[in-house]
């Protein structure tokens, strides 16, 4: 058997994590990993004590047929990189990675161009993680150094969505 190179074994991880997110839309799986330590793990769920939407059998955002990436204030669910960002403590988190998988749960694909959130993005700014992993297929991924995200700023020209 051949050796996964190092990116895609902890994007494997996060992909394995993703199976606990309780989102009927996407599920998304996250891993900080720092010097080849991980760190810590977050996927897709309803805050502790509150029912998840697989529970509850509706997801309100495609209820309300809101795009992806846009109107998050009303999803019922705590984001995958919050959730690894929240498990994490900051010094362990300043230049660690963050590696995040997505699947639409209506296809069992992966999502196409997956990416943070503007609110999931100004947490992994905020942690002090340097590069995020996006999984693209079960072998291709796309690396997003964190400084561009803050150089190019989408707040400011009033973009939505991703």
């Amino acid at each position: 058997m051949e050796r996964r190179d190092k990116i895609n074994y902890y994007l494997d991880l996060a992909e394995i994590v993703l199976q606990r997110g309780t989102c009927l839309r996407r599920n998304y799986g996250a891993v900080i990993v720092k010097n080849d330590e991980v760190i810590s793990t977050g996927y897709v769920g309803a805050p502790r004590g509150r029912k998840n939407c697989t529970d509850l059998k509706v997801c309100i955002r495609q209820q309300l047929k809101i795009p992806r990436g846009e109107r998050y204030e009303v999803c019922r669910s705590v984001h995958a990189e919050a959730n690894a960002i929240i498990s994490a403590p900051r010094d362990k988190m300043i230049g660690s990675e963050i590696y995040l998988v997505g699947i639409d749960m209506s296809t069992g694909t992966y999502v196409e161009n997956a990416n943070s959130c503007s609110m999931c993005k100004r947490m992994i700014i905020n942690a002090g993680i340097s590069r995020v992993y996006i999984r693209d297929t079960k072998d291709a991924y796309r690396i997003i150094n964190v400084d561009d995200w803050i150089i190019n700023d989408e707040s400011l020209n009033g973009i939505f969505g991703y």
